[in-house]
């Protein structure tokens, strides 16, 4: 009992911030809130776990979930960023952290440099590697995009230790309130609904539609938005999916923003029972063709253990899906940079059993024929 309690207070901190008055007022008006708060274009029909789900998950059931070999990550430096680019490039720094740099512009996106993708730093999934650049080593930003407030995205001591250190935080509805009550000042805070847009060094960055859910505790279930980001140059352009099963909005995302030159697409962490809330790789695959993209790097992967899948199933089928149809795709270590001209293609990772996608299945319910037409067969 009293470890329990001591875990709780530690924890307590990290649930975030109440959202109330004129922040309140302004979630309440958006097309997007419901009469229980955000809500999907597509309704979720299974957006949990099922018994079977859970069993495979909290006993460790699915072979290869972890690595058995430290993680081949590539060490970064301040020296690696102290020039500012013109031209864009994109550092992933594991799971869906990503510094990008675009038109002399850096803005990193859900930057999660903590321990665990928890409330706690002594219970929850730990991260396979370390960071591959430490955070005091990360270069001057214009802006911190965040796509939603699961733990895997927004974490608390590292929005922390990035406060008074951006001038801008940028993120959907409500999540001001989590950002206010961990240091941030409310004027550095821009929230968005979708389709609003904000500025950065020059650099246009749109909140763009995703299906998904948000949530930090049992009581908050979808009070704050989430979202994907378009991030637009003076002449090149970049999607992030953010966390986000199939939907039409992402062919809307391409007529009004693409072509992209780079797409960031979530492609891990993927279920059957979860098939309305994240994409898998084959739906990462048919975003990339809607969205109209020319690379894509697939992201939410190879970091934290966050579903029943092998660590390197993901990055396998996203490479047999893509060979299917000619789409290239980057595949770069933790910590490797990627322009749309150069990119690694090759794996990296060691050869591990996988499931296909026939296997293992993952399709989001209520698709038009015209956009399940898009997801890559086994």
């Amino acid at each position: 009992m009293l470890a329990a309690v001591i875990v709780t207070v530690e924890a307590w901190p990290s649930l975030g911030g109440e959202i109330r008055g004129a922040r309140l007022e302004r979630v309440q008006r958006s097309p997007q809130y419901g009469a229980e708060g955000f809500e999907n274009v597509i309704p979720a029909q299974a957006d949990g776990f099922s018994l079977g789900t859970a069993w495979d998950f909290f006993t460790d059931a699915t072979p290869a979930q972890f690595p058995d070999a430290p993680l081949a990550t590539v060490t970064r430096e301040a020296t690696d960023f102290s020039a500012p680019r013109q031209r864009l490039r994109v550092t992933w720094l594991g799971h869906s952290t990503l510094l990008v740099e675009l038109d002399s512009a850096r803005i990193l996106i859900d930057p999660v440099w903590g321990e665990r993708v928890s409330p706690s730093r002594w219970i929850g999934t730990r991260r396979f590697a370390p960071p591959p650049l430490a955070l005091d080593a990360l270069p001057p930003l214009d802006a911190v995009l965040i796509s939603h407030d699961h733990y895997d995205h927004l974490d608390t001591p590292t929005v922390r230790a990035l406060a008074g250190r951006v001038p801008r935080w940028i993120v959907p509805l409500g999540i001001g309130a989590h950002l206010e009550a961990w240091g941030i000042a409310p004027e550095a805070i821009t929230e968005l609904d979708w389709w609003e847009t904000a500025e950065a060094s020059g650099v246009t960055l749109v909140s763009t539609p995703a299906r998904h859910f948000s949530g930090r505790f049992v009581n908050d279930r979808d009070a704050t938005l989430w979202t994907g980001w378009a991030i637009l140059g003076e002449s090149e352009r970049v999607f992030y999916s953010g966390d986000t099963a199939l939907t039409p909005s992402f062919a809307e995302i391409g007529r009004r923003y693409g072509p992209f030159d780079l797409t960031l697409i979530e492609s891990g962490a993927y279920n059957e029972a979860w098939a309305d809330v994240h994409l898998g790789p084959e739906q990462a695959i048919a975003v990339h063709r809607m969205v109209r993209g020319r690379v894509m790097m697939p992201v939410h992967w190879a970091m934290f253990d966050l579903s029943v899948h092998g660590w390197t199933e993901p990055a396998e089928r996203v490479r047999a899906a893509a060979e299917q149809l000619g789409i290239p795709v980057a595949f770069p270590r933790p910590g490797e940079s990627v322009t749309p001209e150069a990119y690694r293609t090759q794996p990296w990772w060691p050869d591990l059993p996988w499931k296909t996608a026939a296997e293992s299945p993952a399709i989001s319910s209520g698709l038009p024929d015209s956009v399940r037409a898009l997801v890559p067969g086994p």
